[in-house]
């Protein structure tokens, strides 16, 4: 059995929300006209650190959206928050979608475009500052926001993992 990374969660259904990121007509042309079909992308969370995306395809909006939701559920990451904040200046990508997250201070709020907006207000984050600097495709602008999450790491263990205090790690005063 392959291991599972360390930030992947497992669904629990207590207090996750769900935001509609995009709905998506689609049609298929066969001899008999067209057939048109509903794909929805939706971001789920709980506002403490975890969120998760997925992509639902149906001929309702309805059930695009529930399969959606289900998708999402089972692709749940954790990442750290900071005093309403990310912790560091982070870059993710994924395919041509390019995205640049950076801490911003008590009071600012979340600064950044409609599906990178879904991810952070989902996740919890309530002050960054959010630039789209790729494609502007929705799946790929939330997927790199979801990578750049993944990629954060906490102060604390990063101190601790380097074996220094956290006063040494952000001064930069070293002590041998």
């Amino acid at each position: 059995m392959a291991k599972q990374p360390q930030n992947k969660m497992r669904p629990v259904d207590a207090e996750l929300k769900d935001k509609l990121v995009v709905v998506n007509r689609v049609a298929k042309v066969t001899k008999g006209g067209r057939t048109f079909s509903f794909a929805a992308i939706v971001v789920v969370g709980d506002g403490q650190g975890t969120v998760g995306h997925g992509l639902g395809k149906a001929r309702e909006v309805a059930d695009a959206i529930a399969k959606a939701i289900d998708d999402a559920k089972k692709n749940l990451i954790h990442f750290p928050i900071l005093n309403g904040t990310i912790p560091h200046p982070q870059l993710g990508k994924y395919g041509a979608g390019k995205v640049l997250i950076k801490p911003a201070a008590d009071g600012t709020g979340v600064i950044a475009g409609g599906a990178m907006r879904a991810v952070l207000e989902t996740a919890g984050v309530h002050n960054v500052l959010a630039k789209s600097q790729g494609s502007s495709n929705p799946h790929n602008v939330v997927k790199a926001t979801i990578d750049a999450l993944t990629k954060l790491r906490d102060p604390h263990a990063v101190a601790h993992e380097r074996g220094i205090s956290m006063k040494e790690m952000f001064t930069g005063e070293f002590q041998k």
